[in-house]
């Protein structure tokens, strides 16, 4: 599976070819799509282009998006979106309309009550396990381990020249016995050694211009439908 990540915490300063809007977010994963991606994964904006967990915002984003593309479609819950937890879980049990996945980022405050109450509604969750956190230890005695969907080991290390080895390190921390999925992708000059290494393992990965904003050799995406087509072929797709 390579999953599309439309846009991430990146707005309008990071270039006009980041999707904010929800019609600039359907048209982005409608091309994405066609390009290979089989999964969506976005940061729903607010009209001032700030990360937002509000449920009309999502509703609205969801919506523009599920009308043009079939494919399954997943949100952030990040902390950056809304700090406080209690805040968080509320927002989320507030929500109109459903994504099919969200993701959880395991070392945050609140991350299992978030999960649980995603869970309860018949979301399912992305467990973010970040390397340079304490997430994996987290993750390994939740007794949410068996019920995600699956575990997004997340590479948080920029370095082309050491991520595959911070990515190799996040892979060995993880306990083996929750069975899930794993997604392993990186960010920045991460992102394309961390994605090749994916495709190396047999995992399954993401690309978009939420953790790159460049092609593998290093000029600037214009879409995330080219970084899909390259990712592909980085990936070893035929």
């Amino acid at each position: 599976m390579v999953q599309v990540c439309l846009n991430g915490a990146r707005g309008a300063t990071d270039g006009w070819m980041v999707p904010v809007s929800p019609g600039a977010l359907a048209d982005s994963a409608v091309e994405a799509v066609a390009a290979g991606a089989t999964d969506v994964h976005l940061h729903p904006k607010s009209p001032c282009g700030q990360d937002t967990l509000s449920p009309r915002v999502l509703a609205v984003t969801l919506e523009a998006i599920r009308a043009r593309v079939p494919v399954p479609i997943g949100v952030t819950t990040g902390a950056w979106a809304e700090p406080e937890p209690a805040a968080r879980l509320e927002q989320v049990r507030s929500w109109t309309v459903l994504p099919d996945h969200a993701s959880v980022n395991w070392h945050e405050p609140g991350a299992e009550e978030v999960a649980t109450a995603l869970l309860d509604r018949g979301v399912g969750v992305e467990a973010g396990i970040w390397s340079g956190t304490d997430g994996a230890s987290r993750f390994a005695v939740s007794p949410l381990r068996t019920k995600v969907l699956r575990v997004l080991a997340e590479v948080t290390d920029p370095d082309s020249e050491t991520a595959e080895a911070s990515a190799r390190a996040l892979l060995s921390d993880l306990d083996s016995d929750h069975g899930r999925p794993v997604l392993l992708h990186g960010e920045n000059g991460g992102a394309w050694p961390v994605l090749r290494l994916a495709g190396r393992l047999g995992l399954a990965t993401r690309i978009g211009l939420e953790d790159t904003l460049f092609l593998p050799n290093g000029e600037r995406a214009l879409s995330n439908a080219q970084l899909v087509t390259a990712g592909l072929v980085q990936y070893g797709c035929p």
